[in-house]
């Protein structure tokens, strides 16, 4: 059941770069480990060895989940989302009207999602409630803890 999983340039690069780095960083470092444990004797008995082992499993694991989402991954494409609707990567400033304040998110893909860095899922329930919408527009959406209404004050990329 591989799903087609939706990315950015830069979040492509960094999942293939954390490849990498566990393929030629983490996997020799544990195969080490494990080496090291077998040469102080009897493995039944042995918990840097069983310790080691644990971990190269779940590295193992780490790197096939890696391996599938990178086979199944596209990168979207900019020039084919319109401008002046907020999309996928559109960077939106917005004046919540309930306090007054500004905010600016950028919708991206479930997986780049970082509210520390203003980065909201394309599908948590404030970019859900912004797809569609233009400049100009006020929309009222309904969120875990209760009714927001935002005006939509810049659309950009």
């Amino acid at each position: 059941m591989n799903q087609v999983k939706y990315f950015t340039k830069e979040g492509l690069t960094k999942l293939r770069d954390e490849l990498e780095r566990l393929k030629s960083v983490e996997r020799p470092a544990i195969s080490q480990q494990i080496a090291e444990a077998r040469e102080k004797g009897d493995l039944s008995e042995n918990a840097e060895y069983d310790a080691a082992k644990n971990e190269q499993g779940m590295l193992e694991l780490r790197i096939s989940k890696l391996e599938e989402t990178l086979s199944n991954a596209r990168i979207i494409d900019e020039s084919q989302l319109d401008g002046k609707r907020i999309s996928i990567l559109s960077k939106v400033k917005l004046r919540n009207l309930n306090n007054g304040k500004l905010v600016e998110y950028t919708l991206v893909p479930e997986n780049e999602a970082d509210i520390k860095s203003g980065k909201i899922s394309v599908s948590s329930p404030i970019a859900r409630g912004l797809l569609g919408k233009e400049k100009g527009e006020k929309v009222e959406i309904q969120v875990p803890a209760g009714k927001l209404s935002f005006e939509v004050l810049d659309i950009s990329r």
